[in-house]
């Protein structure tokens, strides 16, 4: 299937857009999807494709997000590749956006795609600049507008938005109401902070029973479920400000139920267990990022998409380092060494290798079954 999108070359859709950082650097470029006005922290993303994905993974709540790759939009959007029911970027930057997009899947353009969820898209402005500027200066807040395109009153929205360091946004990407997923199986309490579709069709994969909780669920609740096992999910915002669900943790981790968190998951485990976690500069997000399991010695190369890390000098003498980020030192996942809780900060589901981290879904199963077998 092969359509024209109106994209930024044709004339009778071009309107300026202007992109404002908090610095007071800006980038004037041509909109396309939604018109109107936007601000969150800007990051960038170096995947080639998933663009679809990127967009509607919660983790990107708060957040307008530029795409390292200079082509952009040409297999278009359907209704197959969300990871949530939503578009949770508040924007999107590209370089070019393809003026026809072409997939027997497709079954809109990313304009209209955008259009539709009112998210504004900013194209033709140079984003390897932007992406250098944002490794050097670190990630920062922003404004995104096609109706304020004065730089300097852009600029004092860009800096008038909350900052993500201290921002909970579980609440804002939550399921309202518990559901079920699965009918056969050990039977699992995912808490959803957040969590991408692909996270609970791996775990259903793997003959898993679900219930998917709301991230403030009290561990109480949880626990009269009589779950075989625990999953923290993925999601957005600064972990340190999500007292209220580190506050619940340590009622489920004492439980001695097998644990697996992922991304934040992963951060609030570490909090919750004596850890710290801190901002990065720029964060990690993309389908690139070669992670070493010290456990097996394997590499792994993972997606990631997360601007918070676990300081790996303040993990505590129960916990045990299992997995490396090769590129800059960093935390990339953990284990207790006495209660069977594991963790790590990267997407296993995601699957760039395309296989290398699915086995972490197979080992949490694993878990389950030991845990079963010693009677616990």
């Amino acid at each position: 299937m092969t359509n024209d999108q109106q994209t930024p070359g044709d004339r009778s859709g071009r309107y300026p857009c202007l992109l404002a950082l908090e610095d007071g650097k800006t980038f004037l470029g041509v909109g396309f999807g939604a018109k109107g006005t936007a601000a969150g922290e800007l990051v960038f993303n170096t995947s080639i494709t998933g663009y679809q994905e990127i967009l509607t993974d919660p983790s990107y709540a708060g957040q307008v997000v530029t795409l390292t790759y200079p082509e952009i939009g040409n297999y278009g959007a359907n209704d197959e590749d969300l990871e949530s029911t939503r578009i949770y970027a508040r924007g999107l930057v590209v370089r070019h956006l393809s003026r026809r997009y072409s997939s027997w899947r497709a079954n809109r353009s990313l304009g209209e795609f955008l259009a539709a969820q009112n998210i504004i898209g900013l194209a033709e402005v140079d984003t390897r600049a932007l992406t250098r500027h944002i490794r050097d200066a670190g990630a920062m807040r922003c404004a995104l507008s096609t109706e304020v395109l004065d730089p300097e009153q852009l600029v004092a929205l860009a800096r008038s938005s909350p900052p993500m360091t201290g921002s909970d946004l579980t609440a804002g990407v939550t399921t309202t109401r518990a559901y079920r997923l699965g009918n056969n199986g050990y039977a699992v309490a995912v808490l959803d902070f957040g969590i991408k579709q692909n996270i609970l069709r791996s775990l259903v994969a793997q003959g898993l029973n679900l219930t998917v909780y709301p991230a403030d669920t009290p561990a109480e609740e949880i626990l009269k479920g009589k779950p075989d096992g625990i999953v923290l999910s993925n999601g957005p915002g600064d972990p340190a400000a999500c007292k209220g669900i580190i506050d619940q943790l340590p009622k489920l981790i004492n439980s001695g139920l097998p644990m697996f968190g992922i991304c934040l998951g992963h951060q609030l485990l570490s909090i919750a267990l004596g850890a710290r976690t801190y901002k990065l500069k720029f964060g990690h997000r993309g389908g690139n990022q070669p992670v070493k399991d010290l456990t097996t010695g394997k590499v792994e190369v993972t997606c990631q998409n997360h601007g918070f890390a676990v300081e790996a000098e303040t993990l505590p003498a129960e916990l045990e380092l299992t997995h490396l980020n090769l590129n800059d030192g960093s935390v990339e996942g953990f284990r207790h060494r006495s209660l069977p809780v594991f963790c790590v900060q990267y997407h296993p589901e995601a699957s760039p290798g395309p296989h290398d981290s699915g086995y972490l879904f197979e080992r949490f199963r694993r878990l389950m079954d030991s845990h079963k077998k010693v009677g616990v």
